[in-house]
Parts: C-alpha cells; sequence; structure tokens
C-alpha cells in the first residue's frame, strides 16, 4: 500500500532460536510473519541456517521446508563438520557473510529492516546499511543473564526491539497446542515450530 515504510526481516536462525528458548518459548513463524505485514509493506522475510549434510534427516530440516513454501526466503549452506583436539565431533558454521550479502543489495528498496539477532557481530553491518538511509531494528533480548544481545550492537541500531514483549504475538499458544488431538500432525513440528503437518505443502 502507498506510503506504507517497505520493511524487510533478516532473521538468524540458530540465533533467534537460542533467545526464544532462553526465554522459555517456542516461535511461532506464521504468528511471526502476520505480525510484521502489519508493521509496513513486508517486501522479504528471509531466514539464514547452516544444515548438516551428513545427516539425512535434522530436526530443523522441516522448518526450512515449511518456511520456503510460506512466505519465507530461506537462505541455508552445508556446516563444517570435524574432529577437536580432544577428539570429539564438532559442528562450524554461520550464516554472516550471506546475511550481510543479501542485507546490503536489498538495503536501497527498503525503509526499515528488522535483524533478529543480538550477534555483535552486525555493528559494522548495521552501521553499512544506515549509512544508505535505512533504519535499523535489532530484535533480541536483554532480558537474560547474560543478555543476548551484543551491547554495541544495541547501541549502533536505530531501535532496540525487547523479543520478550512480541512474546504474545509471535510465541506458540500453550493453550492451542493443549486443544488439539494428541497425535494429530506432527508432534515434533507442532512443538518446536507451531507449524502443523500438511502446512508445508504448496497451495494450488
Amino acid at each position: 500500500m502507498a506510503g506504507e515504510p517497505r520493511i524487510a526481516l533478516f532473521i538468524d536462525g540458530a540465533n533467534l532460536y537460542a533467545t526464544s528458548k532462553q526465554l522459555g518459548f517456542d516461535m511461532d513463524y506464521r504468528r511471526l510473519l502476520k505480525e510484521f505485514q502489519g508493521r509496513g509493506n513486508l517486501i522479504r522475510a528471509f531466514y539464514f541456517t547452516t544444515l548438516v549434510e551428513s545427516e539425512e534427516y535434522t530436526s530443523i530440516r522441516p522448518l526450512v521446508d515449511w518456511l520456503d513454501y510460506n512466505g519465507y526466503r530461506v537462505v541455508t549452506k552445508a556446516a563444517k563438520e570435524f574432529t577437536d583436539a580432544t577428539g570429539r565431533r564438532r559442528v562450524k558454521g554461520n550464516m554472516d557473510i550471506e546475511l550481510a550479502i543479501e542485507m546490503l543489495e536489498l538495503a536501497p528498496h527498503l525503509d526499515q529492516i528488522y535483524l533478529f539477532s543480538g550477534d555483535g557481530d552486525f555493528r559494522p553491518l548495521v552501521e553499512a546499511v544506515q549509512r544508505k538511509g535505512v533504519k535499523v531494528s535489532v530484535v533480541s533480548t536483554i532480558n537474560t543473564n547474560p543478555p543476548m544481545v551484543a551491547d554495541d550492537l544495541r547501541r549502533q541500531c536505530d531501535e532496540f526491539v525487547e523479543l520478550a514483549s512480541l512474546m504474545q504475538k509471535v510465541g506458540r499458544d500453550p493453550a492451542e497446542r493443549a486443544a488439539r488431538a494428541p497425535g494429530a500432525g506432527n508432534p515434533g513440528l507442532e512443538r518446536r515450530y507451531g507449524i502443523r503437518q500438511g502446512d508445508e505443502l504448496p497451495e494450488g
């Protein structure tokens, strides 16, 4: 609609998952999208995450598939597996570069960006986008000990949005979950992400 701010969401998937868990609630990605569609002309909603290639099935895969079909632009890459000095298997991977490239490319077409991450490494990116005239809001929390958002990132952004204040709008409704019949749909998806079996299928 004319006159509405052009906005985009950039979701650091691992960071948002960890933050919501620290706050003690499950994210409902359908409600999240609806909430921000009401804040302006939502141009894009990006979700960034790594995937472990050697694992045929991971808990994140159903979410990635669902998001792909339901209004999100999902950006993934393979995580690197290695063995540390103690012989333990480790997984390493982050999406900082991919997120930065997408944000810088889209910035000229936006009025406001919502960055769902508390990672202080994004401070220079936020500053660069602000120089292009784009307002940057960081969504994270200071209601945990320690806070999930880096202080320098919070100082750099134009607006800090406390994730805890959005819980009622974007969190999974426990009452709705309890009201659903046991065994209906996929309880794993239902519990983790607020999505139901069949939702991941494209319409039409």
